[in-house]
């Protein structure tokens, strides 16, 4: 390599961002290696295999309609399975439906008449569609920024329906029941909702980092690589190993790059508790999301994921995701207690026990998204000279996020190199 360079760019970070930054740069010639500490790429969207079971660490769904995914996925390839446009939900002791009338058209009378919200929120629903499908997608990103709660409020919507549905709904998109996230998340979450289906890959949610990695050479990922700090244009890891680049990319979550720039991480993260339990019946037929409208326990949303993507349970066998988002002081016997009681008052007690199979307490779940952290919503990659910041907490919290915060900074490092007037190695 050229000037003792190791290669052109160094990219901290196997996830999404990292991944998309990579392939970006590997598509222009641009020689990167690509560095992620744990055993395989994927960052927060990992898959694990737990007695047939697969099991996503957090429970998450892909958005068809994510601009940036369109751009690189081969959705064929992902075999997606898509959940029901709605969802079902627990009011007053009882689960009420509560289909998208424009995309089930056939269910609209049941969901004009049905306890969720008033009928005259449910018109509100349709305005409030027509104008976020009329509008540009930039447009929500320079629209206003206030928190989704005072959106909803602003909108007119009751705080029955609020607390029944929004809440549930968006406090699982957003990891906040307070609804504190931007107005511009909450109508961008909504938009993609509305153009597209919220979908499973048959294999899980890593099928999206292992296409990504397969579009890559061999050569550029190396994994087992944890980076210890950072030195100017060099990269040193914990097995003292040292690695230079003409440029650094740090696509790892905030509160590692602050770690790794000896800095205080501002950020304050969303955490979320999962909780994995396999069934002989599903307690819910149908590829459908249940949302806790009545909030009087700690489950706030619940997937039979068996009934989306069959492949995730072995034969005869069904899986449940529970989302929790409060009470993570409890112990994990504490909480799958409650949560086991919960479904039990849901659904009744079963043939036989609900088997938990794993609980996953996810720290790091989501970047807050608030009105100051969406001011602006596409952050600058470049911090220095030669050093970049690339992440989903660098623009939408979100896989699209993610994605676009990869090809950005990929644009933003190319402009550098080429503005320095350093001889850039193709990639091999």
């Amino acid at each position: 390599m050229f000037d003792d360079f190791d290669s052109d760019v160094i990219i901290v970070g196997g996830g999404l961002a990292g991944l998309c930054c990579a392939r970006h740069l590997n598509d222009a010639g641009v020689s990167c290696r690509l560095l992620e500490a744990s055993d395989r790429v994927g960052g927060r969207v990992r898959t694990d295999q737990v007695d047939g079971f697969l099991l996503d660490r957090g429970f998450q769904t892909f958005l068809t309609s994510y601009p940036e995914a369109q751009r690189v996925l081969d959705y064929e390839a992902l075999q997606l399975r898509c959940f029901e446009p709605g969802a079902m939900v627990r009011v007053n002791g009882r689960f009420h439906r509560f289909c998208d009338p424009w995309r089930r058209p056939q269910h609209a009378m049941a969901v004009a008449l049905s306890a969720v919200g008033s009928l005259n929120d449910k018109v509100k629903v349709g305005r409030l569609r027509k104008r976020l499908l009329s509008c540009k997608l930039e447009d929500i990103f320079h629209g206003p920024n206030i928190s989704t709660l005072e959106a909803l409020q602003r909108e007119g919507f009751s705080e029955r329906f609020i607390q029944r549905f929004f809440r549930p709904l968006l406090g699982g998109v957003f990891l906040d029941p307070e609804l504190a996230a931007s107005s511009r998340m909450f109508e961008f979450v909504f938009r993609m909702f509305a153009t597209g289906d919220a979908a499973l890959p048959s294999t899980g949610m890593e099928a999206l980092p292992r296409q990504l990695a397969r579009s890559l050479p061999a050569e550029v990922i190396r994994t087992r690589a944890q980076a210890v700090a950072i030195d100017g244009q060099t990269v040193r890891l914990a097995s003292g190993t040292q690695l230079r680049g003409r440029a650094i990319v740090l696509a790892v979550e905030g509160p590692v790059a602050a770690r790794l720039l000896r800095k205080v991480s501002p950020l304050q993260w969303r955490s979320v508790t999962c909780l994995y339990f396999a069934a002989d019946e599903p307690p819910v037929s149908g590829p459908v999301l249940v949302l806790g409208g009545d909030d009087d326990g700690p489950i706030n949303n619940l997937a039979v994921v068996s009934e989306v993507a069959p492949a995730y349970a072995p034969t005869g066998e069904s899986l449940i995701s529970v989302s929790v988002l409060r009470h993570l002081e409890e112990s994990d016997r504490q909480l799958e207690s409650r949560v086991r009681r919960q479904m039990v008052d849901w659904f009744g007690t079963p043939s036989s026990p609900f088997r938990h199979l794993q609980t996953y307490r996810i720290r790091y779940a989501l970047p807050p998204q608030g009105p100051d952290e969406m001011e602006p919503v596409q952050k600058p990659a470049p911090i220095r000279d030669g050093l970049f910041l690339c992440g989903d907490y660098r623009d939408m919290a979100s896989i699209q996020g993610a994605m676009s915060s990869g090809r950005r900074t990929a644009d933003a490092v190319i402009q550098g190199l080429h503005g320095s007037n350093a001889s850039v190695s193709r990639a091999g």
